[in-house]
This record gives C-alpha cells, structure tokens and sequence, in this order.
C-alpha cells in the first residue's frame, strides 16, 4: 500500500527514473498535521504572492524533485506550502472529515487508490471537475487510472499520480549464503506466475538460513503482493462487498498462511520501528517491492545494504499501492489549484519524481523515457528497474475497488493475518476475527 506506507515510504528519495509508484504509497516524511487549512492558503501572503497547500500522505516527490520551487518559479505569484501526514489511516480520516465541514481542507489533496473509490461515490460533489481544466488530456493516463477518478456523471474527481508496480527484492549476498541463485533472470523465470514457487524457494532458503535471518519480511507483505495482482478482491462489479467469495482474496489468504504457519517470516509489521530496524540489520532476504519501496529500502538499509540489493520481476504482475490529486471545491483559489495539479501530473514532472523518488508514473508515455539514477543503480546491482517495472505496469490486471477498500484490506492484514503470524493462532482463528472487523467496518 503505499497507504500507510507512504509515510516513511515515499520519504525516500530514492531516486530511479523518470516517473515510478502509491502508494504510498513511500520514505518517512515528518507529520506537519497532514492538511492545514485554508484559512492559511487563503489570501494572500504580504508579498501579495498567493499561497497553495498540498496535503500528502508520506513522501509523493514533489518537494524532493524540486517541483515546487520549479513551479514557483514559472509562477512567481504563487507559494507552494506542503503539509505532510505520515499513514494514510490518519490522513484519509483527517480529509473526509474537512471535506464534511465545508473548510479546513486544503487546495491539492492526495488520494489513496485504495480510497478512491469512497471519495468518487460519496465525496464527488465536494471536488472540481478537472476534466474541464485548461490543458486537460485524457490520453495522458492510463484508461484504467482515470476511470477509478471518475464519476458516473463522467466527474473527473482527481488525476492520476502514480501507480505500484510489483517485483520482488531480495539480499543477494543472503541467497548465496543460503545456497540459493542469485540471478534476477533466474529467479523471475523459476517463480513465474507461480507464488507458491516463491514459498518453496522461502522453505529452501531457511535449511540453510544464515544466522538470525528470515526469508520474507512480513506474511501481510505476501499478501499484499497477491491480492494485488487479482482482478477479484473484496467487491464485486455489482459495488457489493464479495470478500469471503473472491477468489483473488481466497489466494492471497492462503498463500500468506503458508508463509504464516512456517518458520520462513520474520513476523514483523510493516512500517512499524522493528521493520525499519530489520532493514538495517539485514533480518530478511526478500521484500514484496513496488517502485516506492526501493527509496525506503535504501533508506532504512542504509550503505550497509548497497550492492547487497537485486531485484527480480515478481511471481504476477500486480499494482500495490497508486494515488491521485484531486482539488476539493471549497479552496479559496481552485484555479490556481488546478493548474497546479494539473502540472504535477503531466508526464514531464511525474518522469521528474520517479527519477528522484521512484514513484512510477500513471503516464505511459513517460515509460521510455525512464533511467535510473547512477546511484540507486549501484545500490541495487545494476537491475533493469526501469525495464523490470515498465514491463509489470503493461500487464497489471485491472481490479475492482470498492467504497471501504483500505479498510477491509487492512482488517485482513493487520488483524487476520498478524493473529496467525505473531499469535499462533489458526489460519481460521485468524479469519474469523478479520470477518469479525469487516462486519463491523460495513455495519453489518
């Protein structure tokens, strides 16, 4: 997700190409509140300049690309102000409830993809229409992206920033150790279209498992890998909730508790402290990776992981984490906020960001432009990143969202799925409990 995974997750600047993501959905940013209000945009400051807030969760790339300062310098009448929350589940609250009172939101706001679907169904009316801005190009995007902004009514309620791309990072210095190959073009070709593949090379891993180290980071990371790259999730195309049905849901359930109920998971949280710390002290040898998680894994591994680090195409195409921006209609200055959402958008800036962060970009034509920096080269072994995305972002399924998304995906994760890891209770044990969750999340 780059949902709570923006946080320390986008902060990261991590730095391939042109224009990578969700998603943060991250590197860790610090929380100035995550949306401040309008009353400090509105108006203007004594230099007559106007000013715009940005609200974000986690670290998007704007600031760190420099797009800010490069549009205040095309605008000179305009100040760019960034508020920053650091987890989607505190932002996204934070924004429907200003979108409610009619103030408090600010003049660009971020949205989860895992959110998007709520905000286009019960939020629309609360957006600009940015269908009709000045510049406006629909083939820019990927059809699938802008079809998740759009309304019924055919309201664009946001544009597509970024999406999360899968593939698998991994410790090639560990996989030798433990005996295992450490050719990325090998490990995608064994584990192709296959997780299972992946838990049996995670069962091999650990006979011979150097000191202290797990295969994998996380069962909830496993998960997150497959139920994203499944067209089925918890909705139906109907927009009713199907999650004990789906078969996309049922496969990420039941590969996650092979990883679960084995010795091979290091049963940590993602994004908690012990994660980050994990990183750093090289606990694991494999990480579901999106664009986004490169920056954080450079970050968090610190120089100690660099030439250590080698990525490989994933088991599936899959898209973990996205986002958008939208304008919410009550700002003191939506002209001004368009167009400046509509920039940080174009193919241009969203190259600008993947270059800098590793946020992949919703723009195909963005796609053959991508390098990667010379120093995330380095550090991650000289993989074809930009190749090894762009070639995953072609062939992601596209999946059916529903109003509470996030929080279905998270009761199965941070409560099902952690009952079983860290717990020791029964896969049916863990499920239960997560339905427990649901139910109450749907009012059921």
């Amino acid at each position: 997700m780059r949902t709570s995974i923006r946080g320390s997750r986008r902060l990261v600047a991590f730095a391939v190409v042109a224009a990578l993501t969700t998603g943060l959905l991250a590197g860790c940013a610090e929380d100035s509140d995550g949306g401040s209000s309008n009353a400090s945009s509105g108006g203007g400051d004594s230099d007559g300049r106007i000013t715009l807030t940005v609200g974000t969760f986690g670290v998007f790339g704007y600031k760190q690309a420099g797009l800010y300062d490069e549009y205040m310098k095309l605008h000179p009448n305009i100040n760019i102000k960034e508020n920053v929350t650091e987890r989607n589940d505190v932002y996204y609250p934070k924004l429907l409830t200003r979108l409610q009172a009619g103030s408090g939101a600010d003049d660009v706001q971020a949205i989860e993809i895992a959110n998007i679907t709520e905000v286009v169904q019960t939020q629309a009316d609360k957006f600009e229409d940015l269908s009709k801005a000045g510049g406006y190009d629909k083939s820019r995007w990927l059809d699938w992206k802008t079809e998740q902004a759009t309304a019924k009514d055919g309201k664009l309620v946001a544009l597509g920033a970024d999406i999360g791309p899968m593939a698998i990072c991994y410790r090639k210095d560990l996989f030798e150790k433990a005996g295992l190959p450490t050719d990325r073009e090998e490990l995608s070709r064994r584990w192709a279209g296959n997780w299972d593949e992946y838990v049996d090379l995670g069962k091999q891993y650990m006979k011979k498992a150097p000191d202290g180290t797990k295969f994998v980071d996380s069962a909830a990371g496993v998960y997150n890998a497959v139920i994203s790259g499944s067209k089925d999730r918890y909705y139906g195309t109907d927009g009713q909730p199907d999650y004990e049905k789906s078969a996309g849901r049922k496969l990420a359930w039941d590969t996650s508790m092979k990883v679960a109920t084995s010795t091979m998971s290091a049963k940590l949280k993602q994004f908690d402290k012990p994660w980050d710390q994990a990183f750093a002290n090289g606990r694991f040898a494999t990480v579901s990776c999106p664009p986004w998680m490169l920056g954080y894994i450079e970050q968090k591994a610190g120089a100690a992981g660099r030439g250590k680090w080698d990525v490989a195409a994933a088991p599936s195409s899959a898209a973990w984490g996205g986002s958008f921006v939208g304008v919410p209609s009550q700002g003191r200055h939506k002209d001004e906020a368009i167009k400046l959402a509509t920039w940080l958008t174009a193919p241009e800036q969203q190259a600008k960001v993947f270059a800098k962060q590793g946020t992949f970009p919703s723009t195909p034509s963005a796609y053959a432009k991508l390098k990667v920096q010379p120093d995330t080269d380095t550090y991650f072994g000289q993989a074809p990143l930009a190749q090894i995305f762009s070639d995953a972002a072609k062939t992601i399924p596209i999946a059916t969202y529903g109003v509470k998304d996030q929080q279905i995906g998270s009761a199965i994760t941070d409560i099902g799925v952690l009952q079983v890891e860290q717990q020791g209770k029964s896969p049916a044990q863990g499920w239960s409990s997560a339905v427990k969750e649901i139910k109450d999340v749907l009012g059921e």
